[in-house]
């Protein structure tokens, strides 16, 4: 029973945090030091983000497509864009690689993950008072956003945040800069997951013995949470509001320097 509660309430935290800006990985340490809930095993990190990945695939399946279909027909412009989407991921593959080791030793610290909380929000605030751009993404925007998601390796600071922030700020569309942050993301989340399944296999097989069934029933609940998660983020950015994440982002992360 304690288990399956576990696999519910990572998979609904998944969900939600993936998605939102309010930073994935810093409420999954949250989650561990004030819930008490187990980390998560490699099998059921593979699941989680399978289930996120399937979110966004569903929410912009209709981009995907276009992008897939022109890619496969040559199409300069298609290829142009997949081209934006891998430079997008360069700088954080790089700084993750370089600094897995420190990066790693933040999970542990709960004061450095209330900070970078607090940092999330004032970036987030910050966009309150920032004029609506109409642009659309360029060579250098993308790879603006894609150092903006490097940042997003440390625990505590939102990729989705992070990446639509920076995209807001140079002067992207609302929607696109949406659209560009979820899909940029789909290579490292493919990464992760093949880094998830190489220390699978380095630990012989020793990793959580969770029941097949209830990885399923954590990648579903995953990818339903996140599917609505995304089309509140959505909604959220379309409306002017979406700095309204910021107060919450700073709540979370003071809460957590005083509890912590």
């Amino acid at each position: 029973m304690r288990e399956c509660l576990d696999v519910f309430l990572l998979a609904v935290l998944q969900g939600i945090t993936e998605f939102l800006p309010i930073s994935s990985s810093g409420h999954l340490v949250l989650a561990q030091n004030l819930l008490k809930t187990n980390t998560p095993g490699v099998r059921l990190e593979i699941v989680l983000h399978l289930g996120t990945m399937i979110s966004i695939i569903a929410f912009y399946r209709k981009p995907l497509w276009a992008l897939t279909c022109g890619v496969f027909k040559g199409q300069r412009a298609s290829w142009a864009a997949l081209g934006r989407i891998i430079l997008s991921a360069v700088p954080a593959a790089f700084f993750y690689f370089l600094c897995h080791d420190k990066v790693h030793a933040f999970y542990e610290d709960s004061q450095a993950v209330g900070g970078f909380l607090i940092f999330t929000g004032v970036v987030l605030l910050a966009l309150r008072w920032m004029r609506s751009g109409n642009e659309s993404v360029n060579g250098a925007r993308a790879l603006l956003t894609g150092l903006a998601q490097a940042l997003a390796v440390l625990p505590g600071i939102s990729r989705s945040g992070m990446t639509i922030a920076a995209a807001r700020m140079a002067g992207v569309a609302p929607g696109l800069a949406a659209e560009f942050s979820f899909l940029m993301s789909l290579p490292l989340l493919v990464g992760a997951a093949l880094l998830d399944i190489l220390g699978l296999t380095t630990q012989n097989g020793s990793a959580d013995s969770l029941p097949g069934w209830l990885l399923f029933a954590g990648a579903v609940v995953s990818a339903v949470v996140g599917y609505a998660a995304l089309a509140l983020l959505v909604r959220t950015l379309h409306s002017g509001r979406f700095w309204l994440f910021g107060p919450y982002c700073i709540a979370a992360g003071s809460i957590t320097l005083i509890v912590l």
